[in-house]
């Protein structure tokens, strides 16, 4: 259930609308439109509820603790692996598992169960990262066995190198059968710590926050994020309209895909936190008024949600593609989604 805050209302009466810096293509935005009220007065009310802010943050990252906690135990033997060598190990991903365990290291994760099949050279688990899954997410995640390789490896990462693409369902039927998602992401200080999509009047506000109260990321600036996509399929699941797509996230940004995908009004199906009645704030953060015409409407996504109830989530880390670290070999995989 969402956590309603009073700071909401008290937002929503002084500023009319998003302010989209960044329009999604090809259908944009009702586009940038001055706010009502005073950003000063704004800033003031933000700034007041600084505290607030971090408890709310606190109670949700004690969640998402507990959360991290449920995640299902792998072993070594139960690996899908897609390929290894000396170097590098690719493995294919199931839902419900933690790529790496958090802060707490008892946690069941695919990091330990690949670090107790392969080892590494560091021998240590944490030096065999590259990048990460969410735990709702299936898919192809690779790991580096030798420290090279997880220099080289990082290095393609920061440099867009890595070429990932994913396939989800998400809610109702998308219009177009490929587009762009161009909107930056920022920590949302109404729903800490999770993501929204940035708007003018939302940054300026972050002037009232106090870095020793909120933290640093909440008050991080808007991240430049991009995502491309392509309808696979237009289908039904469970007698309501989803579309298949093919996601490739250009920029790699956290719940990139998850917020850009609500953001058109098509969240992902079965995401309890950027999809109907979720823990974020929905439609990526936007206004109704900003999103596409053929987006989904409220009554699709509950029916939708109701059916999904209990399920995992419908996105899929489904290829990968980059220049082998060591070897210098291009080298792509593929797996299959289970939905």
């Amino acid at each position: 259930m969402r956590l309603h805050w009073s700071l909401s209302a008290l937002l929503a009466a002084l500023s009319a609308s998003s302010g989209v810096v960044v329009a999604f293509a090809p259908a944009a935005p009702a586009g940038d439109r001055a706010a009502v009220g005073s950003n000063s007065a704004l800033r003031q009310v933000v700034a007041a509820a600084g505290p607030d802010v971090k408890a709310r943050q606190d109670i949700s990252l004690e969640r998402l603790r507990a959360k991290d906690a449920a995640s299902h135990a792998i072993t070594k033997d139960d690996l899908d692996v897609v390929f290894e060598d000396d170097h590098i190990v690719v493995v294919s991903k199931p839902p419900g598992v933690l790529t790496v365990p958090g802060k707490d290291e008892s946690n069941p994760s695919l990091n330990r169960a690949v670090f107790e099949r392969f080892g590494s050279e560091s021998g240590r688990m944490d030096k065999m990262v590259v990048h990460r899954l969410g735990m709702d997410t299936s898919g192809l995640v690779v790991f580096a066995r030798t420290d090279a390789a997880l220099r080289a490896m990082n290095a393609l990462f920061r440099a867009r190198k890595v070429t990932r693409k994913y396939e989800a369902l998400v809610c109702g039927h998308v219009s177009n059968d490929v587009g762009s998602i161009d909107y930056p992401l920022m920590r949302d200080y109404d729903f800490p710590p999770f993501m929204r999509v940035s708007t003018e009047d939302r940054q300026r506000a972050l002037a009232g926050l106090d870095a020793g109260e909120v933290g640093k990321k909440l008050l991080e600036g808007p991240k430049d994020s991009l995502t491309r996509y392509e309808v696979l399929s237009r289908e039904s699941l469970d007698g309501n309209d989803v579309t298949r797509l093919a996601l490739t996230s250009v920029s790699g940004r956290t719940h990139q895909l998850n917020v850009h995908c609500a953001a058109i009004g098509h969240p992902i199906v079965g995401d309890a936190v950027y999809g109907y009645d979720g823990e974020a704030a929905s439609n990526g953060g936007l206004d109704e008024i900003d999103l596409p015409e053929d987006r989904a409407d409220v009554g699709l996504q509950r029916s939708i949600a109701a059916a999904r109830q209990g399920k995992p989530m419908c996105v899929h880390a489904k290829s990968i593609s980059f220049r082998h670290p060591v070897t210098k070999e291009q080298l792509s995989f593929e797996s299959e989604s289970s939905f």
